[in-house]
């Protein structure tokens, strides 16, 4: 579950990073800051089952390659073929991440 946290997490980020380059109205600061709050709560609880650097890095790392493909896809940032191998890279390192650390229920921080 902490690890669906994360992506859950990361995809807020997502959301609160284009927001922080994007909005301009009040509804869309609005939907910004619900993100943020959101993403970090989110991340916090999942550090309570997972070590805070790894839940830290698969965040980062998630969120990292979720913006940059929502800027390719959605906002007209040019398609280059090494960013694509660079994400790619990233992400072998977060599933990396994953392989090695597992859920751990005696660590509940209270």
């Amino acid at each position: 579950m902490a690890w669906v946290k994360i992506a859950g997490a990361a995809c807020f980020e997502v959301v609160w990073v284009i927001g922080l380059k994007h909005a301009s109205a009040p509804w869309e600061w609005l939907v910004t800051v619900v993100a943020i709050i959101i993403s970090f709560y989110t991340i916090i609880s999942a550090s309570s089952k997972l070590p805070v650097g790894t839940v830290y890095s698969v965040f980062v790392g998630l969120g990292t390659a979720g913006t940059v493909l929502a800027d390719i896809l959605w906002f007209g940032e040019p398609f280059k073929p090494l960013k694509l191998v660079l994400v790619l890279v990233l992400l072998a390192g977060v599933i990396g991440l994953k392989l090695v650390t597992g859920d751990s229920k005696e660590k509940e921080v209270s």
